[in-house]
C-alpha cells in the first residue's frame, strides 16, 4: 500500500501532501487572525487567460487579507520538512507572475485598483506524524515581491550574426 496517500471517513482516496497543504493553510490563517489582518478570501480562484495551445489558465490565490489599509495576496506554502529546500522556493517567477495577474483581476473586480497592496508568502513547516512534537513552524515574508520584478526583459540594442 502506498504511505504517500490516506482514505477519509467516506472511504474515498487523498493524497497525504494535499491534506498537508490544506492544514498548513488553516494554521496560516489562524496565524493571521492573531496577528491582526481580515481574512477577505480564502482560495479565490479566477481565469487568468490562456497559455500557449489554448488551455483555460485559473489562478488561485491562498488567501486575500487586509492588514490595516494595505490589500495583501498571501501564497502559502506547506512542507513537512525544510531540510532539502526552503517552502518558500517554490513560489517562483512564474507563480508570481500568475498570483500577479489575478491579484490584478481581484483588485478590478472589486474596483479596488488604486488601493495600496502587496504580495506575501506564508511557509508552514509541518513535520511528519512519528516526529511531530507540536513542534511546527510559521513564517511571514511581507512584500515578498513586487511587481516591478516580473517585467519580462526587453532586448534592445545591437544584434550580431
Amino acid at each position: 500500500m502506498d504511505s504517500s496517500k490516506t482514505y477519509t471517513s467516506a472511504g474515498t482516496l487523498t493524497a497525504s501532501h494535499l491534506e498537508l497543504g490544506k492544514r498548513g493553510e488553516e494554521l496560516a490563517a489562524a496565524y493571521l487572525l492573531q496577528a491582526g489582518y481580515r481574512i477577505v478570501a480564502a482560495n479565490f480562484s479566477i481565469p487568468v487567460g490562456r497559455n500557449r495551445v489554448g488551455a483555460l489558465i485559473n489562478v488561485e490565490i491562498d488567501l486575500v487579507a487586509y492588514e490595516g489599509q494595505t490589500l495583501c495576496f498571501i501564497e502559502v506554502k506547506s512542507r513537512a520538512s525544510d531540510w532539502f529546500a526552503p517552502p518558500e522556493a517554490n513560489v517562483d517567477r512564474r507563480k508570481q507572475r500568475q498570483i500577479a495577474r489575478a491579484a490584478r483581476a481581484y483588485r478590478r473586480m472589486f474596483d479596488l485598483v488604486n488601493a495600496p497592496y502587496r504580495y506575501d508568502v506564508i511557509t508552514v513547516v509541518l513535520p511528519a506524524e512519528e516526529e511531530r512534537r507540536g513542534d511546527w513552524d510559521i513564517q511571514l515574508l511581507r512584500n515578498y515581491w513586487t511587481e516591478d520584478k516580473l517585467k519580462k526583459r526587453i532586448w534592445s540594442g545591437t544584434y550580431y550574426d
